[in-house]
């Protein structure tokens, strides 16, 4: 029991020199994980993304590791997967002991749904989904993944016409300069496990707009050079500067 309330402990003193001060739900959540699930924050295990808990490959594998999993068989399913247009699709069966029959999991990958830093890699992501899905069903571990956020790799958007704006920000009209933005802030924040409100606050402050899609595209180029150089020069002034922007928490009577 006791060492069950210092890993929560553990985790909780990781997580907040990780991302900053986190909400109550959010310390709750983690605290209920760490018990049920014995995953470490600084192993690794989990990541904490827009205000989500999630675990990680790395965290499965340990996880069914320490329950003693005998084995795990992947095979690439030829009929779904396009190698020419670099879509895969994989399938992932666990099992938990030697007489297990097994527990599936599919994943797939194709350039619109992986983060740009491992395009060329669609086969490996889509193989490490199935592997993933396939390890919380075999043990019902009802926590989704950090490799399974196509979304959170800002899969490349839908085209636009020249007269609609589609996005706010960019200055300069273009579909497809935007999300390229976007898409390196997003990186930036997963990189140095930043949060994403906090930077984003920080983002419209530094470029002197109410929010941040108002502001320019050189604007927002300037903010992501700062934004690197500050957390690879020291990261813990940066978090101090994000937590400056963090809003209060109301005090109930």
């Amino acid at each position: 029991m006791e060492a069950g309330k210092n890993r929560s402990r553990t985790n909780l003193s990781v997580a907040t020199r990780a991302w900053g001060r986190l909400s109550k739900p959010a310390r709750c959540a983690l605290t209920a994980l760490t018990e049920k699930y014995s995953l470490s924050v600084a192993l690794g295990d989990m990541q904490y993304i827009d205000g989500r808990w999630y675990v990680t490959h790395a965290g499965l594998l340990r996880f069914a590791e320490k329950r003693r999993c005998t084995g795990i068989l992947t095979s690439v399913q030829s009929s779904l997967s396009d190698p020419k247009s670099a879509r895969w699709v994989f399938k992932a069966i666990v099992y938990k002991s030697p007489r297990s029959k097994g527990f599936v999991g599919y994943g797939d990958a194709d350039p619109s749904n992986v983060s740009p830093l491992v395009r060329g890699a669609e086969m490996r992501v889509a193989e490490t989904r199935a592997v993933n899905r396939a390890l919380r069903k075999a043990y019902g571990i009802g926590l989704c993944s950090v490799e399974e956020l196509g979304s959170f790799s800002a899969p490349t958007p839908p085209s636009y016409p020249k007269q609609a704006a589609p996005v706010s920000g960019n200055g300069n009209g273009s579909s497809h300069s935007q999300p390229r933005l976007r898409d390196q802030l997003c990186l930036l924040i997963r990189q140095f496990n930043l949060d994403p409100t906090l930077v984003k606050a920080y983002a419209a402050d530094f470029c002197g707009t109410e929010a941040l899609k108002e502001a320019s595209r050189d604007l927002v180029e300037s903010f992501i050079s700062h934004l690197t150089k500050s957390a690879k020069e020291n990261r813990d002034a940066l978090i101090c500067k994000l937590n400056s922007y963090a809003q209060p928490e109301e005090v109930k009577p």
